[in-house]
C-alpha cells in the first residue's frame, strides 16, 4: 500500500498539464505532418502512375518508327518532339518538361552491325527532394525500348557472340541531368545521392543547437528565478538590457563553439567518403563526369561567401532559440518544467525538416506552404537548397524574415525583463491553486 501512495505521489508529479498539454500538440503536429506527406506521396504516386515518355527519333528509320508504334501498343502514353542539338537544358526548359529520351542517328545502323547503340536521356532536377525528383517517364523508356531491341535480334535466331552480348545490354545509356539553364552528361541519382550527404550535417546541427541552446538557457533562468538569484542580479547597479545580452551572448558562444565542433566531426568523418565517391563516380559509369564536375557545371557548388550565408542564417536560428527561451524560462515554475517547455521548440524544428527531405517546400499547397514557411526554422533547412538551385531571393527573403522574428522574439523578452512581472508571472497551469487547496485542506484538518 506505501508503494501504491508513493506511485501516486510521483506520477502526480510528473503528469502535469504542461505535459498533456505537450502531448496533445505533438500528436496535432504529426497528424498534420502525416496530412502533408499523404498529399505529396498521393501526387508522387499519381506522376508515376500517369507517366508520358517524351522521345526524339533523331535516327528516322523504320526500325525506330516500328519500336515507337510498339511501345504505344502496349499501353503507354508517348509524344514525339522534334528538337536538335546537344543543349539538353534548353530543350527541356523550351518545351517545358521534365525528362526526354533521345534516340541519336546511326542507332539502328548500330544494332544491325552488332554494336551496342547509344541512347540518351535528360532529366530536370528542381529540388533536393527525394520525392520531388521521381522521375518514371525516362526510366520506363528505357526499359521498354531495351526490351524491344532483345526481342528483335532473339527473333532473328542464330545469334553470334557480339549479337548474344547485344542482347543482354542491348543499349548504351548516356544520361544528363538539367538544373535551371544548365546540364551535366551524369544521372541525377548521383547528384541526389552527393546532396543527401551533404544536406545531412545541417539539419543534425540544427537539431543539436535548438536543443542545446534553448535547454541551457532556460534552465538557466528557471533556476536563477526559483533561487531568487536573479532578484538579485536584476538588482545590481547594471542595466537589464546589459543582464539579458550577456545571457544570450554567452549562450551562442557555447552554441557557436558546439556548431563548429559538429561541423568538423561531420566534415571528417564524411569527407573521406564523399571525396571517393565524387572521384569514381565519373569513372564507374563510362563517359560520365565526377560529382564534383558534374556540380559545376550545374551551378550547384557552393563558395566561401554561400557559407557565410548559411552560417549567417544559421546563427539567427539560434538567436531566435535564446530569445524565446528566456521568455519561456521566465515562465517556467521551476526547472523541471523545461522539458515540457522545449518539446514545441523541437517539433517546430521536426516539421520543415521532414518536409524538407520528403518533398519540395515550393511545391506544396500555398496555404500549407506558407504556414511552413511561417516557421522561422524552415528558411535554414531550406538555406543551402536554394543557394545550389539558384533560388537567392527566396533565400534573402527567409534571412530578412529570420532577422524580423529575432526582433519581435527580443523585443517581447526586453519588454519582459524590463519589468517586474518577471518575478511574479508563472505558467502554472493550476499547480499554485491546487497547492493552496492542498494546504487549506491540511489547516481545515488541524
Amino acid at each position: 500500500m506505501k508503494f501504491i501512495n508513493l506511485l501516486k505521489k510521483e506520477l502526480s508529479e510528473l503528469i502535469t498539464v504542461q505535459m498533456l498539454l505537450g502531448l496533445v500538440v505533438t500528436l496535432g503536429i504529426f497528424m498534420a505532418l502525416g496530412s502533408v506527406m499523404d498529399t505529396t506521396i498521393d501526387e508522387a504516386v499519381e506522376k508515376t502512375s500517369n507517366y508520358t515518355i517524351r522521345l526524339i527519333d533523331r535516327d528516322d528509320t523504320e526500325f525506330t518508327h516500328d519500336m515507337i508504334k510498339s511501345i504505344e501498343k502496349d499501353g503507354n502514353k508517348v509524344r514525339i518532339f522534334t528538337d536538335s542539338g546537344d543543349d539538353y537544358a534548353d530543350i527541356l526548359n523550351s518545351n517545358d518538361i521534365d525528362d526526354i529520351v533521345i534516340i541519336p542517328e546511326g542507332f539502328t545502323d548500330n544494332i544491325n552491325s552488332s554494336k551496342k547503340p547509344e541512347l540518351i536521356t535528360a532529366a530536370k532536377m528542381t529540388s533536393a527532394a527525394t520525392i520531388s525528383n521521381i522521375n518514371a517517364g525516362s526510366a520506363t523508356a528505357v526499359e521498354l525500348i531495351q526490351k524491344y531491341i532483345s526481342s528483335k535480334l532473339a527473333e532473328t535466331g542464330g545469334l553470334s557472340e557480339k549479337q548474344y552480348e547485344l542482347v543482354k545490354e542491348p543499349l548504351t545509356l548516356k544520361e544528363n541531368t538539367v538544373v535551371a539553364d544548365n546540364s551535366a552528361e551524369i544521372a541525377s541519382s548521383s547528384i541526389m545521392s552527393r546532396i543527401a550527404i551533404q544536406n545531412m550535417m545541417l539539419p543534425i546541427i540544427v537539431f543539436v543547437l535548438i536543443i542545446l541552446t534553448s535547454q541551457m538557457l532556460m534552465s538557466a533562468v528557471a533556476n536563477e528565478k526559483t533561487d531568487k538569484t536573479l532578484e538579485t542580479l536584476l538588482s545590481a547597479p547594471v542595466s537589464r538590457g546589459a543582464v539579458i545580452g550577456a545571457k544570450m551572448l554567452a549562450a551562442a558562444v557555447i552554441a557557436l563553439i558546439n556548431a563548429a565542433v559538429y561541423m568538423v566531426g561531420f566534415k571528417v568523418c564524411m569527407g573521406d567518403a564523399t571525396s571517393k565517391i565524387s572521384s569514381t563516380a565519373g569513372e564507374l559509369i563510362s563517359g560520365q563526369v565526377s560529382v564534383d564536375e558534374a556540380m559545376r557545371q550545374l551551378g550547384m557548388s557552393l563558395g566561401g561567401m554561400d557559407y557565410f550565408l548559411v552560417g549567417l542564417q544559421l546563427f539567427f536560428t539560434i538567436m531566435i532559440c535564446l530569445s524565446v527561451s528566456l521568455v519561456l524560462g521566465a515562465l517556467v515554475s521551476d526547472a523541471k518544467n523545461t522539458q515540457s517547455m522545449i518539446m514545441p521548440i523541437m517539433l517546430l524544428a521536426m516539421i520543415p525538416y521532414i518536409i524538407s527531405v520528403m518533398t519540395d517546400i515550393n511545391a506544396l499547397p500555398t496555404v500549407i506552404r506558407y504556414i511552413v514557411y511561417a516557421i522561422p526554422f524552415t528558411h535554414t533547412f531550406t538555406a543551402i537548397p536554394n543557394l545550389m538551385f539558384g533560388r537567392t531571393g527566396l533565400f534573402f527573403a527567409g534571412l530578412i524574415y529570420q532577422i524580423i522574428v529575432f526582433i519581435i522574439c527580443i523585443f517581447f523578452a526586453l519588454r519582459l525583463f524590463m519589468s517586474d512581472k518577471l518575478f511574479t508571472i508563472s505558467l502554472s497551469f493550476g499547480q499554485k491553486s491546487k497547492y493552496k487547496a492542498k494546504k487549506r485542506r491540511k489547516s481545515a484538518e488541524k
